[in-house]
């Protein structure tokens, strides 16, 4: 009796939460009744994990917009007003007086304006890289999101079934204390009829079984607690709102394993992890060439206009001659803009291709560690699976056997530790059963993470 079930849920729960909250029952308390989709929605929503995916999403999306803006014209604008020394013409003609002194009472003032716009022809893929690598970026994001809500939907599934197992070792509980509450009846009728089969040490021995019995429920009416309590936070509900799970009995699904070749072939094609990898591969090798397109010059198209005007200056008109503080003047150019370094740009894109390489190792990883993945959630359903119809048998059989032995032991011939013994491995028995319920369904929920099948749309 001291092993007849397992109870890992409250265990497991226990590292995860410190303390029991009280659930629902008090004055101006919601409690809502959700079932397993409603509850995963209802987190995907409550979820910072998926908040801050998208804040890294909208991050990106914002290097793509101003990595596209750099392929419209650029304006700078420089105004200026302050002092000019006064000027006159006859100061250069007819002949340049190279000896006038300065007075500051010939100072007056000046405003100038100075238009340069630039419209980039071809950068040598410098624009397009990073165009192409912030397109890319912004991909790997929303995969990393979909990651977060595979992990949070796969966290939810766990406390859910958590709570149904919990109950259901409860039922079984329940069961066997009814069981020995009709012993120690019996066992009293023969003791008051002074049978032979009456012993008062069977008494001390059901109460023994009773407090271990009463102990484990306990112990499930916690991990009911824990669970319920995990489940309330993942869903990011307000204190005076509770949560209960719609789900009455923990119960084998009714679907069919799929074949392993064909989950870890879906892996490949649906896991958020792959498509992280590709993306992110592509986004580094266009910073590598954007980082390589450095070595080359920017070609562009230059327009400019400048404009000044002071008082107490005449206007020079001789394209010989250049007044700062007086003209009107602009034009339009071919421009070549190229940056030459030694040593620089080439540590530049070697610290690019670091990166690529990086990625690419993590790649390989991924490509023999999702599959070891999948195989493991896979193999672990066909384990429950069959666990279930052993279980199943096990503790229909003990029940029969503790039916049997109580027979003999109202015909007095038959020995109270037989019905102990029934009773124990029917409780334990039954419980496996339902453990192995749960085992299934976290090995689905696994399969399907690995498969990636519960896809969260990108989408906020």
């Amino acid at each position: 009796m001291k092993r007849f079930t397992r109870l890992p849920l409250a265990a497991f729960l226990s590292a995860i939460l410190t303390a029991s909250p009280a659930l629902a029952g008090s004055p101006g308390h919601t409690t809502l009744v959700l079932d397993l989709e409603s509850c995963i929605s209802t987190a995907l929503q409550a979820a910072p994990e998926i908040g801050e995916a998208q804040a890294d999403l909208a991050l990106t999306s914002s290097k793509l917009d101003e990595a596209k803006s750099y392929r419209y014209p650029q304006i700078n604008v420089i105004s200026l007003f302050g002092p000019a020394p006064g000027a006159k013409r006859e100061d250069i003609s007819p002949t340049i007086n190279t000896n006038k002194p300065f007075s500051i009472r010939d100072l007056t003032w000046f405003a100038s304006t100075d238009v340069l716009l630039t419209q980039p022809l071809w950068t040598f893929g410098k624009i397009s890289e990073n165009m192409k690598a912030a397109t890319h970026g912004t991909e790997v994001d929303k995969a990393k999101k979909q990651q977060k809500g595979n992990e949070v939907a796969l966290e939810v599934k766990k406390y859910y079934y958590s709570v149904l197992l919990a109950r259901e070792t409860q039922g079984v509980l329940t069961e066997l204390q009814q069981y020995m509450q009709q012993g120690k009846k019996k066992i009293q009728e023969l003791i008051d009829k002074e049978s032979d089969s009456g012993d008062p040490m069977d008494l001390y021995k059901i109460d023994a079984y009773s407090g271990e019995i009463n102990k484990y429920m306990e112990e499930a009416l916690k991990g009911e607690q824990l669970a319920t309590a995990a489940l309330k936070a993942r869903l990011g509900l307000a204190d005076n709102v509770d949560v209960a799970v719609a789900t009455e009995r923990l119960e084998l699904p009714n679907d069919t394993i799929p074949e392993l070749s064909g989950a870890i072939e879906r892996a490949r094609l649906q896991r958020p992890e792959f498509k992280q990898l590709a993306e992110g591969m592509a986004a580094r090798t266009a910073l590598v060439d954007a980082a390589k397109a450095n070595y080359y010059p920017d070609v562009f198209l230059a327009g400019m206009v400048s404009w000044a005007y002071a008082d107490n200056r005449d206007r020079i008109k001789n394209p010989y001659i250049s007044d700062t503080f007086k003209h009107t003047y602009g034009g339009v150019a071919l421009g070549l803009k190229w940056h030459l370094d030694f040593g620089i740009t080439a540590a530049k894109v070697a610290a690019e291709q670091a990166q690529l390489n990086r990625l690419s190792s993590t790649k390989s990883y991924a490509d023999s560690y999702i599959p070891l993945q999948t195989q493991k959630a896979w193999l672990e359903m066909q384990e429950a699976k069959k666990n279930v119809t052993i279980t199943q048998n096990a503790f229909q059989s003990a029940k029969k056997w503790g039916a049997a032995a109580l027979a003999n032991f109202d015909f007095g011939i038959g020995n109270p530790r037989d019905v102990f013994d029934a009773v124990g491995v029917y409780g334990k028995m039954k419980a496996a059963y339902y453990q192995s319920i749960f085992d299934y369904n976290m090995a689905k929920a696994n399969l399907e993470y690995a498969m990636g099948d519960h896809q969260v749309s990108t989408s906020k």
